[in-house]
């Protein structure tokens, strides 16, 4: 019988101001809260709501965790291998 395979996670990239976001961060209250949700992007990129535009690609999208207080703006690459982080709030 064949292994079993999970799905490939999506790559994680970030857009030079969410680098720069990502370098504020401080608290590991702060950097708990944003590797949760990376990590929920990267295994299922969908998870996100669209930001309703005009049309324009790529689409953004946003997760946003209540509970962990984060909230997170992406776009997700043609082939759905590479989500690239655009904004970070915490």
């Amino acid at each position: 019988m064949a292994p079993h395979h999970t799905p490939r996670r999506a790559r994680i990239a970030f857009s030079e101001s969410a680098a720069k976001q990502l370098e504020d961060l401080t608290t590991e209250r702060e950097l708990h809260a944003l590797d949760r949700a990376l990590v929920a992007i990267s295994v299922d990129p969908e998870i996100g709501e669209p930001i309703p535009a005009n049309g324009t690609r790529p689409e953004l999208r946003q997760y946003a965790d209540e509970i962990e207080d984060v909230r997170v703006l992406y776009f997700v690459t043609a082939l759905r291998t590479v989500v690239v982080v655009a904004y970070i709030e915490t």
